[in-house]
């Protein structure tokens, strides 16, 4: 007989997974790959993201993961950049490559027309190992070759089809820096491994979980995902709807009515972002806002395990923008939190404005 788990019960044991119930004791890198990765298309927003999960945290030491080496950001679920640690990226670069490759043509072959693929990627090898590049000045240089087709739509050829992560000083707190790209072989210095699809779904619940099919697939992006879950030793649930859910058998599912206290999340957070059903953590499936910027001046925040409001640091102000009216605790809990986040972001106090839903 299969369980019934209630929507607040998926949410709280979505949110232990996440180290959002209870700041965990555990290093950067350990963190990141509890995670199964961070979101990193904006490159500073994993700063945040460790932050409001871990107790002891401080920026550099991620900043020295990322210059060592030890975590990489690339393209790799959803096609968009994630931060993962170097063990992960050589296990699951290739799983992703299929979904890469489709991406590019769907949304960039056009202006490669006529374009012999393996000389373009053969080519754009050579210019990558004689140094890191960015998209523009790779697509120049592989235009000289292909004069006549579209210098960005061959770069991202390049990027599709080759494994290939960013390099600092992106991705480095208190730095700026473009994307620039090398191969990730070269700059880990091991070679891509084969792992099956089974490790990437369990990793994925471990972090995430319960979720049904469709979540793990929204998350991935990958397909036909129903027979790993099929397969594996899973512990199944019914969610409040109806939807059937897969576990962990041994995972953390706390009660429901376990206290949630206010947490910070940066912008492009993948709390928000990797359930196809996102009502264990949204109230009416609201749109999660993707901002411009770094990832550390701009985010959402929750309430009692849900997603309440936006977040803003602009001139040493953080603006908080709730959704609805919050209870008195609630607001003072709030606020005790966004101080403890401007001495992070900024290193010092600043005007802190609680705006009316």
């Amino acid at each position: 007989m299969t369980d019934l788990l209630s929507q607040r019960g998926l949410n709280r044991a979505t949110l232990a997974r996440q180290y959002l119930l209870e700041r965990a004791p555990a290093p950067a890198i350990d963190a990141i790959e509890h995670l199964a990765g961070m979101q990193s298309q904006a490159p500073l927003a994993p700063y945040l993201g460790l932050w409001t999960r871990l107790r002891d945290f401080a920026p550099d030491e991620l900043s020295a993961l990322t210059e060592q080496r030890q975590v990489v950001r690339l393209h790799l679920m959803r096609n968009t950049v994630h931060l993962v640690s170097a063990r992960d990226c050589l296990d699951w670069r290739a799983l992703f490559y299929p979904l890469h490759a489709a991406d590019f043509s769907a949304h960039f072959r056009h202006g490669t027309q006529g374009v012999d693929r393996d000389a373009l990627l053969r080519q754009a090898e050579r210019l990558l190992a004689e140094r890191p590049r960015t998209r523009t000045e790779l697509g120049k240089l592989l235009a000289e070759h292909w004069p006549g087709a579209d210098p960005s739509a061959l770069a991202y050829a390049a990027t599709h089809h080759i494994a290939l992560c960013q390099v600092p000083p992106r991705g480095i707190w208190g730095k700026t820096g473009p994307a620039v790209w090398a191969p990730v072989e070269s700059q880990l210095g091991a070679r891509l491994r084969s792992v099956p699809v089974d490790a990437l779904v369990l990793r994925y619940l471990g972090a995430f979980g319960p979720a049904s099919v469709a979540d793990i697939q929204l998350w991935s992006g990958l397909t036909r995902l129903r027979e790993v879950t099929e397969r594996l030793a899973l512990r199944t649930f019914r969610g409040e709807a109806g939807q059937l859910l897969y576990d962990l058998p041994a995972a953390l599912r706390p009660p429901e009515d376990m206290p949630a206290p206010p947490r910070f999340l940066p912008a492009y957070d993948n709390l928000l972002l990797s359930h196809k059903d996102r009502t264990r953590l949204i109230p009416g499936n609201r749109p999660v806002p993707l901002p411009p910027g770094n990832g550390a001046t701009a985010g959402t925040f929750l309430v009692d395990g849900m997603w309440q409001g936006t977040w803003q640091i602009r001139d040493r102000t953080l603006r908080l923008q709730p959704f609805t009216r919050l209870r008195r605790a609630d607001r003072d809990a709030l606020l005790t939190e966004a101080a403890r986040l401007c001495a992070f972001v900024t290193q010092q106090a600043c005007d802190i404005i609680l705006g009316e839903p």
